[in-house]
C-alpha cells in the first residue's frame, strides 16, 4: 500500500487531520488498531471543545451530524480558590455564544471515523498493528504484524502519549509525572447547572464540574494517586456524597450515573515535533495538566495547522520534506508552550503549602474577576481565542 500521508492513530487528533484533508490531492491512510465504540450510556470521558475548534470540526464534517441532545454549551465558568478566592466570567460579556461545548469522546470519535470512511481519498486500515518502521530518503515504510507493508511520503504520529511511532525515532521526551490521577465520572444533579462549569482548587487537588444536557454533570478530579484510588473504591452513594461535598454542594445532591474511572497525569515535552518524513500531533507531541481543559483543543489545533500547511503546498513540493514540516512546528511552539507553562504553574501554585502564597493566590483570583479587561481576556482564553 502506498500513500502520500499515513496517519498512525485514529483518535480525535488523527481522525480530524484525515477529515481536514478530505477531497484533497493527497492519498491518505488512517491506521488504527480498533475502531471507536459508541454506547447509549453517557461517556465518562468528555471534552470541552473551544469555539475555534468547533469551527474546525464543522469544516472537517465531524460536528454537524452530532446529536444536539448530547452536546452542552458552557456559557459561564465559576472558579473557586482553596479559601475564599472566587472568579466568575461568561461568554455573553465577551460577545461570544459559548466558552466551549461539552461533547462525549466516543460520540465525536465515531462521527470523525464515519466522516473519514466516506471519503474517496482516505483509506482506513483497521484492524492493524504496526510492527516495524524504516525511514528512507524519499519514503517511510511501516510493516504490520500481518505482513502488509505501507509506504508513505509523510508519517503523522497521532497515536497518543505513549506513541509507538515516536519510539521508533531518535526524538527525546521530557516527562514530569504529577503523581496525580484524573478521576472522571458522571452524575445527576439536584439543582440545575445553568450551563455553568465549576472548578475548585482544593488542598486535595483540582475538581471540575462540566455541564451535560439536563441536570447532569461530568467531573474531573485531579488528585494524588492514593486519594484517587480511595475515590475509585467508594460505593456509588459514598462517592456521590464525597463529590457533592467537595463541590460545596453547589448543585445539591448528586447521584452517580456511571462508574468512575481514572487516568495518570503528566507533563510531557518532545525535543522536536517534526523530523524528516515525520510530524507529531496531539498527545504524541505534548501533554498538559487537565485543569485548563485545553489538552484536546491543542490536538485539534495541531491537526488544523498541519492540514493547512499541507493543503497550501504546490503540487511539486514533497509533503514529507523537513523544510515543509518545520513551518508546522514553528506555528505550534507559542500556543503549546504557553498552555503548558500556565497549567503547570497554576497546579504548582495551588499545591504549595507556603502560607503567604495561600493568601496571594486567592486574592489574585478574586481581584482578576473585578477587572473587566482581565475577565474578558480569561473568557477568550477559555474559548481558545487568545
Amino acid at each position: 500500500m502506498k500513500f502520500d500521508i499515513l496517519i498512525v492513530g485514529a483518535g480525535l487528533s488523527g481522525a480530524s487531520l484525515a477529515c481536514a484533508l478530505r477531497g484533497s490531492r493527497f492519498r491518505v491512510g488512517l491506521l488504527e488498531r480498533t475502531p471507536p465504540v459508541q454506547t447509549s450510556d453517557w461517556d465518562t470521558r468528555v471534552y470541552a471543545v473551544s469555539p475555534v475548534n468547533v469551527e474546525f470540526l464543522q469544516r472537517c464534517g465531524g460536528w454537524t451530524n452530532l446529536d444536539p441532545a448530547r452536546v452542552q454549551a458552557v456559557e459561564r465558568m465559576s472558579v473557586y480558590g482553596d479559601t475564599d478566592g472566587n472568579l466568575d466570567f461568561g461568554a455573553y460579556e465577551s460577545g461570544m455564544e459559548a466558552l466551549a461545548w461539552i461533547v462525549e469522546s466516543g460520540r465525536i470519535a465515531c462521527e470523525l471515523w464515519e466522516t473519514a470512511r466516506r471519503q474517496s481519498n482516505i483509506e482506513i486500515i483497521c484492524p492493524a498493528n504496526p510492527k516495524a518502521m524504516e525511514w528512507g530518503e524519499k519514503v517511510a515504510r511501516v510493516s504490520l504484524d500481518d505482513g502488509r507493508l505501507i509506504e508513505a511520503k509523510l508519517i503523522v504520529a497521532a497515536d497518543g502519549a505513549n506513541s509507538w511511532v515516536r519510539e521508533q525515532t531518535e526524538l527525546t521526551i521530557d516527562v514530569k509525572p504529577y503523581g496525580e490521577m484524573g478521576v472522571v465520572a458522571n452524575f445527576a444533579c439536584e439543582k440545575p447547572h445553568l450551563s455553568t462549569a465549576f472548578q475548585w482548587f482544593r488542598k486535595d487537588g483540582v475538581l471540575a464540574y462540566l455541564p451535560l444536557p439536563g441536570n447532569q454533570v461530568s467531573i474531573v478530579w485531579s488528585t494524588a494517586q492514593a486519594y484517587a484510588q480511595t475515590l475509585l473504591g467508594l460505593p456509588p452513594e459514598a462517592l456521590s456524597a464525597r463529590v457533592a461535598e467537595a463541590g460545596r454542594h453547589r448543585l445539591g445532591v448528586l447521584s452517580l450515573l456511571s462508574s468512575a474511572a481514572a487516568f495518570p497525569l503528566r507533563l510531557m515535552k518532545v525535543s522536536d515535533i517534526v523530523a524528516p518524513r515525520l510530524a507529531l500531533i496531539g498527545d504524541a507531541a505534548h501533554t498538559v495538566h487537565p485543569l485548563s481543559g485545553h489538552g484536546i483543543n491543542l490536538g485539534f489545533q495541531d491537526a488544523r495547522v498541519l492540514a493547512d500547511n499541507l493543503l497550501s503546498l504546490p503540487e511539486f513540493r514533497d509533503c514529507g520534506e523537513l523544510a515543509v514540516l518545520k513551518r508546522y512546528a514553528r506555528s505550534r511552539v507559542e500556543e503549546v508552550s504557553a498552555i503548558q507553562f500556565a497549567t503547570h504553574g497554576l497546579n504548582r501554585l495551588f499545591k504549595s503549602d507556603f502560607a503567604p502564597l495561600e493568601g496571594l493566590r486567592n486574592l489574585g483570583l478574586t481581584a482578576t474577576g473585578r477587572v473587566p479587561f482581565l475577565r474578558d481576556a480569561l473568557s477568550r482564553y477559555a474559548a481558545g481565542l487568545l
